[in-house]
């Protein structure tokens, strides 16, 4: 169910659990600023989560509220999740849901890289 973006952080959600140890995941990188893992229902063939360490609900609170360092560390994360999958030559999507519109599901700041394989158009193309 999309969450709304407006509202504060919510400790509970499974990311902040996947954080903190107590949700288990399939970790791929970590650093002072992001977390990266698989996701546990794949779109693609290549399909990893990376999320900010902060308390950010969305990209929007991300960019209002985080320190130039988190933003740039975190940014960095999300390239070097990449470089690791062998994404970079054939090619990748970055999609971060921010809203109900945007169809976000988890109240905490997520990046999806896809890849491994042609992913197609970007949304559905409209009649």
């Amino acid at each position: 169910m999309p969450i709304d973006p407006t509202l504060p952080y919510d400790d509970n959600n499974i990311f902040a659990k996947i954080l903190r140890g107590e949700i288990p995941s399939r970790k791929v990188y970590e650093d002072d600023w992001g977390f990266a893992f698989e996701d546990i229902n794949p779109q693609a063939e290549v399909h990893t989560l990376v999320i900010p360490k902060g308390r950010y609900v969305s990209w929007d609170d991300f960019s209002a509220k985080a320190s130039d360092a988190e933003i740039g560390g975190f940014v960095r994360a999300v390239g070097e999740v990449a470089r690791m999958k062998g994404l970079v030559e054939p090619g990748y999507r970055l999609l971060a849901n921010i809203g109900q519109h945007g169809g976000q599901e988890v109240p905490h700041l997520h990046v999806h890289i896809f890849g491994g394989e042609s992913l197609g158009p970007m949304i559905a193309r409209r009649g």
